[in-house]
């Protein structure tokens, strides 16, 4: 995995969680155990929809990922590029692999497919965080 494309999308997740977290103390207004809460009930249902053939562009299965990005969004708003730097994240970190293959072997390649799918299609997203960019508030999605 490293054609510039997810390259940019990696940066863009490191810029704009250095940002947020800079500017909420650590995501201090975050209700972490709602949010664990919330990706697990989640997480279950995608598993059952992956166990009975749902694909990664399907209606169902992108309701589900608007539903991750909106849990997300409970931290900062991402960026579209940021939003696909997190699934690349799932696959590339060793725990976060483990902790999403613990609901499903192929919870995050599916999750991978599902949010590029996503990202290609949704709304909803901040402006982009490019490296270039100053890193400012406005854009961050902090004051969403």
């Amino acid at each position: 995995m490293g054609n510039s494309y997810e390259d940019e999308c990696r940066r863009s997740l490191a810029q704009e969680q250095a940002r947020s977290l800079a500017g909420t103390n650590h995501w201090e207004h975050v209700d972490r155990e709602g949010v664990h809460r919330d990706w697990d009930v989640l997480y279950r249902e995608i598993t059952a929809l992956l166990d009975g053939g749902s694909l990664p562009g399907d209606p169902e299965i992108q309701e589900l990922v608007r539903r991750h990005f909106d849990i997300a969004c409970r931290f900062y708003t991402p960026s579209r590029e940021a939003y696909v730097g997190m699934s690349l994240f799932y696959a590339e970190d060793e725990a976060m692999r483990a902790f999403h293959d613990s609901y499903h072997p192929g919870m995050v390649e599916f999750m991978g497919a599902a949010i590029r799918v996503f990202a290609e299609q949704g709304s909803g997203f901040a402006p982009s965080a490019r490296a270039d960019a100053p890193a400012s508030p406005e854009g961050s999605g902090l004051d969403a």
